[in-house]
Order: C-alpha cells, then structure tokens, then sequence
C-alpha cells in the first residue's frame, strides 16, 4: 500500500507531534512514536506492485498544486482504534482530493481506497492509532486538555510507503 499525504509547516508539525507525544505518553501506546510517523494528512491510499510505477503519476498530479491553509477545529474517532484532528474540508482539500483522485483513477493495475475518493474522504490527521479502547479514553481526556483549534499551512506533499513508514517521493509546494 502508498499513501499520498500532505505536511505541515514546521510550527504546525511541532504542535501535532505535541499531540502524539502525549496521547502516547498518556496511553502507553507508541503506535505513532515507535514507527516515527510523522504529522500528516492522507490524501489518498493506493494500492499498487510497486511505488516506483506511481512516482511520475504523482509527480505530475503535485505539479499543479500550492500550499495552502486549512483549520483544525475538533478532534474525533475512528472506532475502534484511531484518534484524529480534525480539519475542515475546505475548498483547497476537495480541490487537491479530486486532482489527486484523477491522476491515479484511471492508472493499469492500481486500486484506491474507496476511504478517500473525493466526496467520501472524511479528512484526518491521525494523533493515536491501534488504540484500546481504555486508551481511546485516554486519548481523549489527553486532548480535551491540549486541543485548542488552529490553522495549519499544507507546505509538502508526499507519496509513502506503509510498514514500514518510508517517503519514495516529498515536493515542496510553492506559496
């Protein structure tokens, strides 16, 4: 499976890998911590032999787009195991959801994820994953004592690897 994900700029990243550290802290689950993901938002997941096949697709898709700003206004669940921030899917994310879809949609031998095609993707920036659900509450306690909403500027996308984490492909987006 590759993932296409977009990052953070580096207050933004240093505020949600505050979130992590804590709920992993809290919880006792490093899911997230001990294989080093990083803070990010999947924009699309793909199933594919290999990653090399997707990287001028993805390459091609990126060029068009630039950074942009969205709001993370909640925090919510995944059940049974996931703890996420939540922005607001805004004109900007629906825009790069259906470029993205687009480029991969119609490409031999690959399969998306029916989880984030336009219009059906619930956007999410994973803060704890494989959660029990006593560290689900956790979590959440965790949370309603650090979140507080924010805007977080979109300054890269990228094309990963899964288990594990692994970038094949970031570009930078212009302002």
């Amino acid at each position: 499976m590759y993932l296409i994900s977009a990052y953070f700029d580096l207050s933004s990243s240093k505020r949600i890998q505050h979130y992590i550290d804590q709920v992993a802290m809290a919880t006792g689950n490093t899911f997230m911590t001990a294989n080093k993901v990083p803070p990010h938002m999947t924009i699309a997941s793909i199933e594919a032999r290999t990653g090399t096949e997707l990287i001028p697709v993805f390459e091609q898709a990126v060029s068009c787009l630039k950074a942009g700003e969205i709001s993370v206004v909640s925090v919510g669940m995944l059940l049974p195991y996931v703890l996420y921030a939540t922005p607001v899917l805004n004109e900007y994310l629906q825009d790069m959801s259906q470029r993205i879809y687009q480029a991969f949609a119609e490409m031999p031998n690959t399969c998306m994820s029916k989880y984030y095609l336009p219009m059906q993707w619930l956007p999410h920036i994973t803060i704890g994953k494989k959660l029990t659900n006593e560290q689900m509450r956790q979590g959440i306690e965790v949370m309603m004592q650090y979140f507080c909403p924010f805007d977080v500027k979109i300054t890269r996308i990228g094309l990963s690897s899964v288990n594990p984490y692994r970038d094949l492909r970031v570009i930078e987006l212009e302002s």
